[in-house]
């Protein structure tokens, strides 16, 4: 059995492994130069990594889990001890106030999250387009229905930020029922929020760019049953097009033509849509008011975490920006203290549209306000996936109003014989590294269960 994955991030690998565990005869195409996908580690002192992609887990990622256990990877704690810096007013001071509720009503909040509760609820996680209202609820955008239903000024300032730090959304563009969803899928809006105890609780020790280097490595140590030599992971390798007939797939890649009796497709949306598909995909995976995640994540490192000497956890939100929260991200020896801020939501566009020079400036400037206690730092990095060539966005694609009831059901239907994976296609923990995961699974089981040696049927 020949196998093309065109992908090699977190969802393509696992496919990937899969499959050659199995016996497939198997070649991966990666557009980058390199493996991780929407994963990817910076190294900002010697030895130490900070994630630039995907970077939290919790518990209830069983398959993240489970893959970590299988390569020998651990994972440490995002540490929170310590106050936190809430910025709410334009042009006011920031505040210092223990934990992480910001200096806002707590009633209004309580509303917030219930009536999001509520939603969330209500959604059919396996099929959201078969919810009740599905309709009503895809035709909205959050925006719409915050301005409907959150009575109260701090509900609607908190809201943007909100999503912004939980799914890097701009209220304005994303639909009401991928809201929904998504605080279904991923446990909650408590679960999602939560560093103890919830989904960000944990961090890969070393980066989470680590699984799909040592994915990549197992790959190439996998017996081949078929006796065929050749690379199986081709780098610097983006898809044009894939072409299918009876007898199987044709992917047209840079490098070449590559003969399959089955694809995997594991990148977003939107980049799948840049592949020629013959027979033509009956709907396109992703429509008009398909959003990019918006997010650029930004690294201020110090000589160490510093801010803990002054009871700080590291910690803010701030509604002026351009980086609407930081949390610290040091790695466990404390060689280095990194804050990591995260620019999401309408401000990842204004931001990605600066200058790198006046990007380091802002970032630096509202660092010097935010914690004046601390020295400048001794160096930014800042990562911008929502204009790089190969992401298209991050944290994940962003549904908007009517993608779900027009696309959702296709969303991992077989096209003869292209199978999907990637998070966007997982109604488990979309959007996270767990989704990665379990769509790859999901992907190498379907392949393997239909594919028959002595003949195929459609």
């Amino acid at each position: 059995m020949r196998v093309v994955v065109v992908g090699a991030g977190l969802a393509g690998l696992t496919a990937a492994d899969d499959l050659a565990a199995a016996g497939a005869d198997l070649t991966v195409l990666e557009a980058r130069d390199r493996v991780g996908g929407r994963t990817h580690g910076i190294e900002v002192a010697a030895g130490s990594w900070v994630d630039a992609g995907g970077a939290y887990l919790g518990d209830r990622h069983t398959r993240l889990h489970a893959l970590l256990s299988e390569l020998g990877l651990k994972t440490t704690p995002t540490t929170m001890t310590g106050a936190s810096r809430f910025a709410l007013d334009a042009g006011g001071q920031p505040q210092t106030r223990p934990g992480r509720f910001p200096p806002l009503r707590a009633v209004a909040l309580g509303e917030l999250f219930d009536r999001l509760d509520q939603l969330a609820t209500a959604v059919r996680v396996d099929a959201p387009w078969l919810t009740p209202d599905a309709a009503t609820l895809d035709s909205l955008t959050a925006a719409q229905w915050a301005e409907q239903n959150l009575p109260h000024r701090d509900a609607r300032r908190f809201f943007p930020l909100f999503l912004g730090e939980l799914m890097a959304a701009d209220p304005a563009t994303v639909s009401l029922l991928h809201v929904a969803f998504y605080l279904r899928s991923g446990g909650g809006a408590g679960y999602l929020n939560a560093f103890q105890g919830g989904a960000q609780q944990d961090r890969v020790d070393g980066g989470a760019h680590q699984l799909c280097q040592l994915l990549a490595g197992r790959l190439g140590q996998r017996p081949r049953r078929s006796g065929r030599l050749g690379q199986r992971l081709r780098l610097a390798e983006p898809v044009r097009a894939i072409h299918q007939d009876g007898a199987g797939a044709t992917v047209h890649a840079a490098g070449g033509a590559y003969h399959a009796d089955a694809v995997v497709v594991a990148v977003p949306p939107l980049l799948a849509d840049a592949i020629e598909f013959r027979p033509e995909l009956p709907v396109r995976r992703a429509g008009e008011r398909t959003g990019r995640g918006c997010a650029v994540k930004v690294h201020l490192v110090y000589p160490a975490p510093l801010w803990r000497e002054h009871g700080l956890s590291g910690w803010s939100l701030s509604t002026a920006g351009p980086l609407l929260s930081t949390v610290d991200d040091s790695p466990p020896d404390g060689a280095v203290g990194v804050l990591t801020g995260f620019v999401t939501g309408a401000q990842a566009r204004q931001f990605a549209g600066r200058t790198a020079a006046a990007q380091q400036a802002a970032v630096r400037a509202q660092a010097a306000h935010l914690f004046p206690q601390l020295p400048p730092p001794i160096s930014v990095h800042i990562t911008d996936r929502l204009t790089a060539q190969y992401s298209r966005g991050c944290y994940a694609a962003l549904f908007g109003p009517g993608d779900w009831t027009r696309r959702g059901p296709h969303l991992t239907t077989p096209h003869h014989w292209v199978h999907w994976a990637g998070t966007e296609t997982s109604t488990e923990f979309f959007g996270l590294m767990e989704g990665a995961v379990r769509s790859g699974h999901r992907a190498a089981t379907e392949i393997l269960s239909r594919y028959q040696p002595a003949g195929r049927s459609q």
